[in-house]
Protein backbone atom coordinates (compact mmCIF):
# COMPACT_ATOMS: atom_id res chain seq x y z
CA UNK A 1 0.00 0.00 0.00
CA UNK A 2 1.39 3.37 -0.96
CA UNK A 3 1.60 6.42 1.28
CA UNK A 4 -1.58 8.54 1.24
CA UNK A 5 0.51 11.73 1.56
CA UNK A 6 3.28 11.41 -1.02
CA UNK A 7 2.02 8.42 -3.04
CA UNK A 8 5.60 7.23 -3.72
CA UNK A 9 6.79 5.13 -0.78
CA UNK A 10 5.35 2.06 0.92
CA UNK A 11 3.07 2.97 3.87
CA UNK A 12 4.34 1.58 7.18
CA UNK A 13 2.42 3.79 9.61
CA UNK A 14 -1.36 3.35 9.75
CA UNK A 15 -3.02 6.08 11.79
CA UNK A 16 -6.68 5.70 12.74
CA UNK A 17 -8.45 8.68 14.26
CA UNK A 18 -12.01 9.00 15.54
CA UNK A 19 -13.34 12.55 15.61
CA UNK A 20 -17.04 13.27 16.24
CA UNK A 21 -17.89 9.57 15.80
CA UNK A 22 -16.26 9.50 12.35
CA UNK A 23 -13.31 7.19 11.81
CA UNK A 24 -10.56 8.11 9.35
CA UNK A 25 -7.51 6.02 8.55
CA UNK A 26 -4.35 7.48 7.03
CA UNK A 27 -1.53 5.30 5.67
CA UNK A 28 1.86 7.03 5.72
CA UNK A 29 5.44 6.22 4.85
CA UNK A 30 8.00 6.75 7.65
CA UNK A 31 9.20 10.06 6.14
CA UNK A 32 5.70 11.56 5.90
CA UNK A 33 4.86 10.27 9.37
CA UNK A 34 7.97 12.00 10.74
CA UNK A 35 6.94 15.23 8.96
CA UNK A 36 3.59 15.04 10.77
CA UNK A 37 5.33 14.46 14.10
CA UNK A 38 4.57 10.74 14.37
CA UNK A 39 7.24 8.28 15.47
CA UNK A 40 7.10 5.28 13.14
CA UNK A 41 8.86 3.05 15.68
CA UNK A 42 6.35 3.83 18.44
CA UNK A 43 3.40 2.51 16.45
CA UNK A 44 4.71 -1.06 16.42
CA UNK A 45 3.62 -3.32 19.28
CA UNK A 46 6.56 -4.80 21.22
CA UNK A 47 6.46 -8.56 21.79
CA UNK A 48 4.72 -9.52 25.00
CA UNK A 49 7.87 -11.03 26.47
CA UNK A 50 9.77 -7.75 25.88
CA UNK A 51 6.90 -5.80 27.41
CA UNK A 52 6.93 -7.96 30.53
CA UNK A 53 10.73 -7.75 30.78
CA UNK A 54 10.48 -3.93 30.62
CA UNK A 55 8.08 -4.08 33.53
CA UNK A 56 10.84 -5.79 35.47
CA UNK A 57 8.86 -8.97 35.84
CA UNK A 58 10.18 -11.60 33.50
CA UNK A 59 9.05 -15.20 33.78
CA UNK A 60 9.66 -16.76 37.16
CA UNK A 61 10.80 -20.30 37.85
CA UNK A 62 7.33 -21.32 39.03
CA UNK A 63 5.78 -20.35 35.72
CA UNK A 64 8.19 -22.40 33.67
CA UNK A 65 8.23 -22.02 29.94
CA UNK A 66 5.55 -22.38 27.34
CA UNK A 67 4.61 -25.79 26.02
CA UNK A 68 7.16 -26.95 23.48
CA UNK A 69 4.82 -27.89 20.62
CA UNK A 70 2.76 -25.67 18.36
CA UNK A 71 -1.03 -25.35 18.62
CA UNK A 72 -2.77 -28.40 17.14
CA UNK A 73 -5.29 -26.24 15.27
CA UNK A 74 -3.55 -23.09 14.02
CA UNK A 75 0.08 -24.22 14.45
CA UNK A 76 1.03 -21.06 16.37
CA UNK A 77 4.36 -21.64 18.05
CA UNK A 78 5.84 -20.22 21.22
CA UNK A 79 8.12 -18.05 19.10
CA UNK A 80 5.11 -16.64 17.23
CA UNK A 81 3.47 -15.76 20.54
CA UNK A 82 6.63 -14.16 21.92
CA UNK A 83 7.19 -12.17 18.73
CA UNK A 84 3.64 -10.84 18.31
CA UNK A 85 2.18 -11.10 21.82
CA UNK A 86 -0.93 -12.67 20.24
CA UNK A 87 -2.29 -16.17 20.14
CA UNK A 88 -3.44 -17.68 16.86
CA UNK A 89 -6.85 -19.13 17.72
CA UNK A 90 -9.21 -19.84 20.64
CA UNK A 91 -7.64 -23.27 21.12
CA UNK A 92 -4.28 -21.66 21.98
CA UNK A 93 -5.84 -20.42 25.22
CA UNK A 94 -6.45 -23.96 26.43
CA UNK A 95 -3.06 -25.22 25.20
CA UNK A 96 -1.13 -22.40 26.91
CA UNK A 97 -3.61 -21.97 29.81
CA UNK A 98 -1.17 -22.45 32.69
CA UNK A 99 1.33 -19.97 31.37
CA UNK A 100 -1.33 -17.42 30.41
CA UNK A 101 -2.85 -17.57 33.90
CA UNK A 102 0.56 -16.79 35.38
CA UNK A 103 1.01 -13.83 33.03
CA UNK A 104 -2.49 -12.49 33.78
CA UNK A 105 -1.96 -12.90 37.52
CA UNK A 106 1.31 -10.97 37.28
CA UNK A 107 -0.09 -8.14 35.13
CA UNK A 108 -3.61 -7.77 36.59
CA UNK A 109 -3.15 -9.24 40.05
CA UNK A 110 -5.83 -11.88 39.43
CA UNK A 111 -7.04 -14.33 36.82
CA UNK A 112 -10.71 -13.60 37.41
CA UNK A 113 -12.71 -10.48 36.59
CA UNK A 114 -13.42 -8.61 39.82
CA UNK A 115 -14.78 -5.34 38.44
CA UNK A 116 -18.28 -4.08 37.89
CA UNK A 117 -20.63 -5.62 35.35
CA UNK A 118 -22.44 -3.26 33.01
CA UNK A 119 -26.19 -3.34 33.45
CA UNK A 120 -28.05 -1.26 30.89
CA UNK A 121 -30.67 1.07 32.31
CA UNK A 122 -34.24 -0.12 31.95
CA UNK A 123 -36.39 1.91 29.60
CA UNK A 124 -38.95 4.28 31.10
CA UNK A 125 -41.81 2.64 29.23
CA UNK A 126 -40.93 -0.77 30.63
CA UNK A 127 -40.67 0.70 34.15
CA UNK A 128 -44.08 2.36 33.87
CA UNK A 129 -45.71 -0.78 32.50
CA UNK A 130 -44.27 -2.81 35.34
CA UNK A 131 -45.42 -0.25 37.93
CA UNK A 132 -48.91 -0.29 36.40
CA UNK A 133 -49.07 -4.06 36.68
CA UNK A 134 -48.03 -3.95 40.33
CA UNK A 135 -50.50 -1.16 41.14
CA UNK A 136 -53.37 -3.02 39.44
CA UNK A 137 -52.63 -6.12 41.55
CA UNK A 138 -52.57 -3.97 44.68
CA UNK A 139 -55.86 -2.38 43.65
CA UNK A 140 -57.44 -5.80 43.16
CA UNK A 141 -56.27 -6.93 46.61
CA UNK A 142 -57.53 -3.71 48.23
CA UNK A 143 -60.98 -4.16 46.64
CA UNK A 144 -61.14 -7.81 47.72
CA UNK A 145 -60.19 -6.76 51.27
CA UNK A 146 -62.86 -4.01 51.07
CA UNK A 147 -60.23 -1.36 51.89
CA UNK A 148 -61.86 1.24 49.68
CA UNK A 149 -59.81 4.19 50.91
CA UNK A 150 -56.58 2.42 49.96
CA UNK A 151 -58.19 1.30 46.69
CA UNK A 152 -59.06 4.92 45.85
CA UNK A 153 -55.46 6.02 46.49
CA UNK A 154 -54.12 3.24 44.26
CA UNK A 155 -56.71 4.09 41.57
CA UNK A 156 -55.48 7.70 41.57
CA UNK A 157 -51.85 6.54 41.26
CA UNK A 158 -52.82 4.35 38.29
CA UNK A 159 -54.59 7.29 36.60
CA UNK A 160 -51.56 9.55 37.10
CA UNK A 161 -49.24 6.93 35.66
CA UNK A 162 -51.53 6.27 32.67
CA UNK A 163 -51.75 10.03 32.02
CA UNK A 164 -47.93 10.25 32.04
CA UNK A 165 -47.74 7.41 29.49
CA UNK A 166 -50.28 9.05 27.15
CA UNK A 167 -48.42 12.38 27.12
Amino acid sequence: MLCDNCGNNEAEVHLTQIVDNEMTTVHLCPACAADKGLDAGASKNPPLSDFLAQMGKGPTAEEGTFAAGPCNYCHTTVDDFRRTGRLGCPHCYSIYETQLRAILRRIHGSTQHLGKVYVPPASDAADRAQRLTVLRRKLQRAVEAEDFERAAEIRDQIRELEAAIDV
